[in-house]
C-alpha cells in the first residue's frame, strides 16, 4: 500500500533554546497575573508543573498525538447510525439508538490534541486543575518567547498544519525545563 500522507522529514524539528527560556522567564516576570498561582488561588511548585508536562509527554507517546479532532467521515462517524426516530419506536429503542450514535461519534481513537492531553493528565495522578492551568500558561510563555509574538498561545501553535508529534514533545520538554529552572520550590 502506498503512503499518500505528506512527510515532514525534510523540515527540522523546532528547537527551544536556553535563550528562549530566558526570554520566557522575562515574560513571566512581566506578566499581569502570577504565573505559578492556579485557579484555586494556591501556588504550585515548578517541580509539580514539570511533572505534569512530563506526564503529558508520556501520555502522548503512549496514546498518540493528533493535531486536531476531525469529523471528516460519515456523520455521525462510524456505522452511519441515524438519529431518525419514528413514533412507533419504544423509549428503549430510542435510547439504544442515541447511545449507539454517541459511541460512534466518540470513536475509539486514543490520540489527543495538546490541550486535551494536558487536561487529561490533570484529571489523574500526575496533576490537578492548578497544574493544568499553570502548565498551559508556561507553554504559552515558551511559545511567545519562541515566536516573538505577545499574543501567541501554545494550543493554536500546536494545531498548525505542519506541526509534528516531535515538535509537541520538544515544546513540552522545554516547558518542563522552564518550570524546573524558573518555578518556585
Amino acid at each position: 500500500m502506498t503512503n499518500t500522507t505528506p512527510t515532514t522529514l525534510d523540515q527540522p524539528v523546532v528547537t527551544f533554546t536556553a535563550e528562549t527560556l530566558v526570554k520566557a522567564a522575562e515574560l513571566a516576570t512581566a506578566a499581569y497575573r502570577p504565573v505559578w498561582v492556579g485557579p484555586s488561588g494556591e501556588q504550585s511548585s515548578g517541580e509539580s508543573v514539570a511533572s505534569h508536562l512530563e506526564a503529558t509527554i508520556a501520555l502522548l507517546n503512549s496514546d498518540g498525538w493528533v493535531r486536531t479532532f476531525t469529523y471528516t467521515g460519515a456523520w455521525p462517524a462510524g456505522s452511519g447510525t441515524s438519529l431518525t426516530v419514528d413514533d412507533s419506536m419504544s423509549v428503549k429503542d430510542m435510547l439504544k439508538t442515541l447511545l449507539q450514535w454517541v459511541r460512534d461519534d466518540i470513536g475509539t481513537d486514543p490520540r489527543r490534541p495538546l490541550a486535551i492531553a494536558l487536561r487529561h493528565v490533570g484529571e489523574g495522578d500526575h496533576g490537578d486543575a492548578d497544574t493544568t492551568a499553570i502548565a498551559s500558561t508556561v507553554l504559552d510563555l515558551v511559545i511567545r518567547a519562541h515566536t516573538g509574538s505577545d499574543t501567541a498561545h501554545a494550543a493554536p501553535w500546536s494545531e498548525r498544519l505542519a506541526r509534528t508529534h516531535e515538535e509537541i514533545v520538544a515544546l513540552l520538554s522545554a516547558g518542563a525545563q522552564f518550570a524546573r529552572s524558573y518555578g518556585p520550590a
